[in-house]
């Protein structure tokens, strides 16, 4: 197998393994080119590389929509190994330009598993490729920040290298792009009621229906909502562009602000004076990665492009609250600027890999978010006590409500 070469990024390092033809192509922004194994759908793709650290939870990963418009570099060399179900979608579509692994895909061995990676790929037309030393093209993003891009399956092995570059430099980037509009649900709709899965029992349906959520759709995450189910929630899920008008015609409880991809700026621009009618009405308001970017907008704050990102599940947040540390799964790219929050707003988390805010909340409101994902899958369930703070809030208002 063939792995990135440190010293002439042109030219394959053999590593002592036999040689096999490449059928695959990552071609950077910079002209830095690295052939490997295409796998999964025969194709090109183009995005932001960026990488990400978990050791488990790929499925997940990969329909996880906040990865809209990007290439997901995997460090952990196994990817694969427990194959896929028909369980673990965090999206009923993949959004996931393509993969970069490091070793090829192996034969499944997980009793829950129904279909091979690979073939699952193919399915869902995400290009791969692998041989790539994915340690090595980490450490790359993270001195140089994430590039832009492109990935090219092609069994014959075939590679137009100046084409592919080109699509590279001409791809816009995440920095201005709306990436919410393009994989928001198109119409309103119930979630089915689904509670998060339990071994040998799997999903099981949430019967009781006290509370209503209304969840404003950025590219909301499935077991999101199957939280909201454990509480014995009803979860109407809306495009993110419907208007406050409309959404308090559906007579919420409690809003949800839901995580998802591109640039918080760009989607603000129709996303902010929606939050901020409903931030007036005195509603309970919870957001989540996106969604904490765009609450934090809707007080006028700023964001601003991270160099590197925060991806993978083992992220330490304390909670300046309570003084605590919590392990975190992440994936965002952009984060709230300090400096251009207001005296109302308190900074409730923050990252102790880089001091980014990663929570804050209103001192007056019951509205408050997060950056990270404390519905994990994959990841630590720390944060799971965020979801109960919310109910919290959520039955006090609708209390109040009914008098």
């Amino acid at each position: 197998m063939y792995l990135l070469k440190k010293t002439n990024l042109n030219q394959f390092k053999k590593n002592n393994l036999k040689e096999i033809k490449s059928t695959g192509i990552l071609v950077l922004e910079n002209g830095q080119h690295f052939k490997g194994v295409g796998f999964g759908y025969q194709g090109v793709a183009t995005g932001e590389v960026c990488f990400n650290t978990s050791i488990t939870g790929y499925q997940e990963i990969i329909s996880d929509p906040s990865y809209a418009g990007q290439i997901i570099n995997f460090t952990f060399p196994h990817i694969g190994n427990v194959g896929t179900n028909n369980e673990d979608h965090e999206s009923d579509k993949i959004w996931t330009r393509g993969v970069i692994f490091n070793s090829e895909i192996t034969n499944p061995s997980n009793y829950r598993s129904l279909k091979n990676l690979d073939k699952w790929l193919k399915k869902n037309k995400i290009v791969g490729i692998t041989g790539l030393d994915t340690r090595g093209l980490t450490n790359f993003i993270r001195s140089k920040g994430a590039p832009k891009g492109t990935i090219y399956n092609n069994k014959k092995g075939n590679f137009n290298i100046k084409k592919l570059l080109n699509n590279s430099i001409k791809w816009p980037g995440l920095n201005g792009l709306d990436l919410a509009q393009e994989v928001t649900t198109k119409k309103i709709y119930k979630w089915k009621g689904l509670k998060t899965w339990k071994k040998g029992k799997g999903f099981v349906k949430n019967k009781k229906k006290s509370l209503r959520i209304v969840a404003i759709d950025y590219g909301i995450k499935e077991n999101i909502l199957r939280y909201f189910s454990n509480y014995n929630c009803e979860v109407i899920v809306v495009p993110c562009k419907k208007t406050a008008e409309e959404i308090l015609q559906l007579k919420p409880d409690g809003i949800f602000l839901s995580n998802g991809p591109g640039d918080p700026a760009a989607t603000g621009k129709y996303s902010v004076k929606i939050i901020q009618k409903l931030i007036k009405l005195n509603l309970p308001i919870f957001g989540i990665c996106l969604g904490h970017q765009i609450l934090a907008l809707a007080l006028n704050a700023k964001t601003k492009k991270m160099k590197l990102g925060h991806r993978g599940a083992n992220h330490p947040v304390k909670n300046l609250i309570t003084k605590k540390v919590e392990i975190t799964s992440q994936n965002h790219g952009f984060e709230i600027v300090k400096e251009s929050l207001n005296k109302n707003i308190e900074v409730t988390h923050k990252s102790l890999f880089d001091n980014c805010i990663e929570g804050i909340k209103l001192k007056n409101k019951p509205v408050f978010s997060v950056q990270y994902h404390p519905e994990s899958n994959p990841g630590p369930q720390d944060s799971y006590y965020l979801f109960g703070d919310f109910i919290n809030e959520v039955k006090k208002y609708a209390k109040k409500k009914r008098y």
